[in-house]
């Protein structure tokens, strides 16, 4: 059980985005449902015409305007994009109780849902609701939100993973070592690996104070169109950690596996493509479904 433990709360190694300030943007802060307070940007589309609305989620450790890099061309596009820091993350408030890592806790999806409920509140809230575009944490996190909530239409992510579906082959992996037996992977059946992960995984939520809600059964709930990029050389989230997890999806959906691109550096191997690609996708699952409301 220490080796999962090690497993479950070492936190990975790779340089996280922050972004500089948009001067269109507008400072947002909103409350969290404990009252915390939560640092956002809302920036504009610098289209003529707004075609929608785009809840973005942060990875882990990044601040609200790393949002820019990913989501230019849709801002130029038609879109508006909403992003928060989630507590304890770039300016937002601390909890002074919670330690977050890259794992989504019940305390960042609460945090997603009070960004879903400004969105809601706004006076110009889009009346058929609105799209999530989430990266890694940010991408886990916004899934599991839109599981839940009609009001979001579609989803995409880029290096989303779940909590079962990687731990299990870094469980694999590390018996493997910590035994110095090579055939015992072959002897142990997956179910013993799920079935120790998931005893693992509740005792490190209670030492930690918090609850790890499935990524893999909001995937199977979300009913909703999915858009999932990750990157062909990944190596924290495996391409085949992503394929598993994308199996359990529902609804219309589908994956791109971005050749030899790192964790969350697609855009920056295939930055046309990644654009038109996203972007079509909002078209296609979000502005036209407005049209189609209106009409």
């Amino acid at each position: 059980m220490g080796f999962l433990t090690r497993i479950f709360q070492e936190k990975p190694l790779f340089v996280v985005p922050r972004g500089e300030p948009d001067p269109l943007a507008s400072e947002v802060t909103i409350a969290a449902a404990d009252g915390l307070a939560l640092r956002g940007c809302y920036i504009p589309t610098t289209a003529p015409e707004r075609k929608g609305v785009i809840l973005f989620g942060l990875e882990f450790g990044s601040n609200r305007w790393a949002c820019r890099q990913y989501c230019q061309a849709l801002i130029a596009s038609g879109y508006d994009v909403f992003a928060v820091e989630t507590r304890n993350q770039g300016e937002s408030e601390r909890d002074a109780n919670y330690e977050p890592l890259q794992w989504v806790t019940d305390r960042d999806v609460s945090d997603m849902r009070s960004a879903v409920a400004y969105l809601k509140s706004r006076p110009d809230a889009p009346a058929n609701g609105i799209g999530i575009f989430g990266i890694s944490k940010g991408g886990s996190t916004g899934l599991i939100v839109a599981a839940a909530d009609p009001w979001v239409k579609c989803v995409v992510t880029d290096g989303m993973y779940g909590t079962h579906t990687t731990l299990v082959p870094y469980m694999q992996r590390w018996i493997q070592i910590y035994s110095g037996n090579r055939r015992i992977q072959k002897v142990l059946p997956n179910w013993f690996y799920g079935a120790i992960g998931t005893v693992g995984v509740k005792k490190v939520a209670r030492n930690r104070g918090v609850t790890y809600p499935s990524v893999e059964k909001a995937a199977a709930k979300l009913f909703r169109p999915l858009l999932m990029i990750h990157g062909g050389g990944d190596t924290y989230i495996k391409p085949e950690m992503a394929q598993s997890l994308f199996a359990r999806a529902t609804g219309r959906k589908k994956l791109w596996v971005v050749p030899n691109a790192k964790h969350n550096q697609a855009l920056h191997v295939a930055t046309d493509d990644y654009n038109r690609t996203v972007t079509e996708f909002f078209d296609r699952h979000l502005a036209k479904k407005a049209l189609e409301a209106v009409g």
